[in-house]
């Protein structure tokens, strides 16, 4: 299967994002998961003072959880779908929540940032080159910014490929074929099989310049399927 990319992922996701927030909520522990990676950046003082950037945002769960880590910061969320950020924008959000229209490629550090810390929830599987968002978003950070990114990077064991598989065949493509979206969950499935394992994204993080990348496990069904990964920008070179 060829993965969607870039305005046809974009596209499907416009599609999708009229039944997305109902799918999602059929996942144990999705938004607690959410929850404990944005956690995982360790924000002092609820986020008082503080800049922080949504990268991919989506319909805003991952927003939602950032800001619930950090209550008093001044948060960025972006999304490359005017559709997931229609059913973002419908919901109810405190002044210090902004929300824009541009892709993880399209983010400029001169016009957006500095940022003293980044969250990407299920973003870089489905960007072009993550290598050059990993650029950016390092650009976009302060020196020694924190980065925190939740995403499906399977463990490496033939037993995660298998359970991954199973899930998606079972339950998320037929759930998403009853709603019209079956290509983007069959993207979804194949976009997570073709992607780094825990150890090669950790490795990634590491040659675009971060420091203490580690990856952590979530818990539940998707211990070995999905990753809080943790890292700090580097001084700029």
């Amino acid at each position: 299967m060829t993965l969607l990319r870039d305005r046809d992922l974009a596209h499907a996701f416009d599609h999708a994002s009229r039944t997305y927030d109902r799918l999602t909520g059929l996942n144990p522990g999705y938004r607690a998961d959410l929850l404990r990676s944005a956690r995982r950046l360790r924000l002092p003082g609820d986020g008082a003072g503080l800049r922080l950037l949504d990268l991919g945002c989506g319909t805003g769960a991952s927003t939602r959880a950032l800001l619930r880590a950090a209550p008093r910061a001044r948060i960025t969320a972006v999304d490359a779908s005017a559709g997931m950020l229609h059913r973002a924008l419908a919901k109810s959000w405190p002044d210090n929540v902004r929300f824009l229209h541009l892709g993880a490629e399209e983010l400029d550090a001169a016009a957006h940032g500095p940022f003293d810390a980044v969250f990407a929830a299920y973003l870089f599987r489905n960007v072009s080159d993550p290598d050059a968002v990993l650029r950016t978003v390092r650009r976009l950070l302060r020196p020694g910014g924190r980065l925190a990114v939740h995403e499906y990077s399977l463990g490496g064991s033939p037993a995660h490929r298998a359970l991954w598989t199973a899930v998606c065949q079972g339950v998320i493509i037929p759930a998403g074929t009853l709603t019209g979206d079956r290509a983007l969950y069959r993207h979804l499935w194949h976009s997570v099989l073709d992607f780094d394992t825990a150890a090669d994204f950790t490795g990634r993080l590491t040659r675009a310049g971060f420091t203490g990348a580690r990856a952590l496990p979530l818990a539940g069904w998707q211990t070995g399927i999905t990753h809080t990964f943790v890292a700090a920008a580097g001084e700029a070179t």
